[in-house]
C-alpha cells in the first residue's frame, strides 16, 4: 500500500524544521554562554526540544505508512500518534521544565550579564529560520484547510494530522519564545537586573507548557478514538440512504485512524423484499458512493440488520 496522498509534503515540513531546530539549538547554547542569559539558555533547551520532537514525528510518519498485515490488519496509522504524544512530552520535559526551573533559579540567584551581541545576532538569525520553517507549515497547512474547504483555524484545531498542526504550534511559540528572549535582553541592558532574563525564561517556559498540553490532548483524543465531525457524519449517512433498497441507517460508527484514514461500519435496514443478490448489489453500491465522496474512507464496514429487531433492542434498553 503506498504512502497517503500528502504524507511526502508533512515529512518534508517536518524535516525543514527539524534541520532549522537543530542549528539554532547549538547557536544559541554559545551564546547563552557568552551573555550569561538564562533566556538564551531556555531557548536553547527549546529548540533542543523541538529538535527531538521533529525527529518523534518523522518517526511517526515512517511507521504510520506500514501497510497492513495479518497482525495488524487495519494497518499501522494509529502508531503516529503515539509517537507523537511522546513528542508532546519532550517538548514538556525538555523545553517547559528546563526553562521554568532556570527562570526560577535566576529570579532567586540572579546572573552576571555578559555581552549581548552575540544573543542578539543568534536571536535574529534564528527567527529568520523559524519564521522559513513555519512557512512551510503554513503553507501545507493552508493548502489541506483550502482542499477541504474548511476555515484554516478550524482545520488546524480538528486536523488528524498531527505532525503538521505541532511544526505550526511549535514554530509559532519559537518565534514568540524569541521575541520574549530579546525582551529579557534588553530588559537585562537597560537596567543591569538579571530579573528581566529571568521572567522571560519564566514565560517562555509557560509558554512551552501550552504547547505540549494543545499536544498531548490532540493526540490522546486520537488515540482514544475521535469520530469523523459531524457534518461528515450526516453526510454519510445521507449517502447511504440514497442507495436503492437501502431503508434506513439504524447505526452509525466512524473512526479517524490517519490523516487521510478513516473507518465507516454500520448497521443497515434493507428493504424486507430484497433479494441476496440485490442486498449485495447495494452494498457495493454503497461502498463506490463513499470512496467518491470521501476518499479517506479506507475501510467500509455493512452490517444487514432488521429494523424491527433494533427496535425490538432498544425498547427492551431501560437507558435512552
Amino acid at each position: 500500500m503506498s504512502p497517503p496522498e500528502g504524507g511526502g509534503e508533512s515529512t518534508t515540513t517536518v524535516i525543514v524544521a527539524a534541520l532549522a531546530n537543530l542549528g539554532i539549538a547549538a547557536a544559541k547554547a554559545v551564546a547563552g554562554v557568552i551573555s550569561g542569559s538564562s533566556a538564551m539558555l531556555s531557548e536553547a533547551a527549546h529548540s533542543v526540544a523541538d529538535t527531538v520532537t521533529e525527529l518523534l514525528l518523522l518517526t511517526a510518519l515512517k511507521r504510520s505508512e506500514k501497510p497492513a498485515d495479518e497482525e495488524h490488519p487495519l494497518g499501522y496509522g494509529p502508531e503516529r500518534y503515539i509517537w507523537a504524544l511522546l513528542a508532546a512530552v519532550a517538548t514538556f520535559v525538555g523545553g517547559a521544565v528546563f526553562s521554568i526551573y532556570d527562570g526560577i533559579h535566576t529570579l532567586v540567584e540572579g546572573e552576571e550579564l555578559g555581552d549581548p551581541l552575540v544573543s542578539y545576532i543568534v536571536l535574529a538569525l534564528a527567527f529568520l529560520l523559524e519564521g522559513y520553517s513555519l512557512r512551510t507549515g503554513l503553507k501545507q497547512a493552508r493548502g489541506e484547510a483550502a482542499r477541504f474547504k474548511a476555515p484554516f483555524k478550524v482545520y488546524l484545531r480538528h486536523t488528524p494530522d498531527t505532525a503538521v498542526k505541532a511544526v505550526v504550534l511549535e514554530d509559532t511559540a519559537a518565534l514568540a519564545g524569541l521575541l520574549l528572549a530579546a525582551g529579557g535582553l534588553l530588559g537585562g541592558q537597560l537596567t543591569g537586573s538579571g530579573v528581566w532574563d529571568g521572567i522571560a525564561s519564566l514565560c517562555i517556559g509557560l509558554l512551552l507548557l501550552y504547547v505540549a498540553w494543545v499536544l498531548g490532548r490532540s493526540n490522546a483524543e486520537l488515540l482514544i478514538g475521535r469520530p469523523l465531525p459531524k457534518p461528515m457524519r450526516e453526510r454519510i449517512r445521507a449517502e447511504l440512504l440514497a442507495v436503492e433498497h437501502i431503508e434506513a441507517v439504524l447505526e452509525l460508527t466512524t473512526l479517524v485512524q490517519g490523516p487521510r484514514e478513516a473507518l465507516v461500519a454500520a448497521k443497515i435496514d434493507f428493504r424486507d423484499i430484497s433479494t441476496a443478490a440485490q442486498i449485495e448489489w447495494a452494498c457495493e453500491q454503497a461502498e463506490q458512493r463513499l470512496r467518491e465522496a470521501f476518499p479517506a474512507v479506507t475501510r467500509l464496514y455493512l452490517d444487514p440488520t432488521p429494523g424491527h429487531a433494533q427496535r425490538r433492542e432498544e425498547g427492551l434498553n431501560p437507558w435512552p
